[in-house]
């Protein structure tokens, strides 16, 4: 379906940046996180942010705003829940990519430590090098 039909008048990549730009708060990040195990009553998620009233409700305007979450309120109380299934789909993919670049960063940290040169300003990887002598301690 075109974006138009959606009402989307803009660039996906736009629109695209426009979520993450909503999603670039670790406060924000982590109310999704809390909505993922299930909906909250707005004083669960003050109790599990330890935010000031006013401070998450900025924050829970952003998402509704960028159309990740929903409220409903029941009574005095305001439950919040994701709109979409999908955005439980994308903080997983958010972390799998973490730790594949992590994974990644690691690997390299491994191959760049074994071509430090040693005390000798040998720069043979450490596999290939002939293990020290041990010197008998006296």
């Amino acid at each position: 379906m075109p974006l138009h039909a959606l009402g989307v008048d803009r660039p996906l990549a736009e629109v695209k940046a426009d979520l993450f730009k909503a999603l670039a708060h670790p406060v924000r990040v982590r109310t999704l996180e809390l909505l993922v195990e299930r909906d909250r009553q707005v004083s669960e998620l003050l109790a599990e942010l330890g935010l000031e009233a006013s401070h998450l409700s900025q924050h829970l305007a952003v998402l509704r705003r960028a159309g990740v979450v929903t409220a409903r309120r029941s009574g005095n109380a305001v439950h919040y829940a994701l709109a979409l299934p999908a955005v439980a789909d994308m903080l997983a993919a958010a972390r799998a990519v973490l730790v594949d670049a992590a994974t990644h960063h690691r690997d390299l940290l491994d191959v760049a430590a074994d071509d430090v040169p040693d005390a000798a300003g040998d720069a043979t990887p450490a596999a290939s090098r002939p293990a020290p002598a041990r010197t008998a301690e006296a």
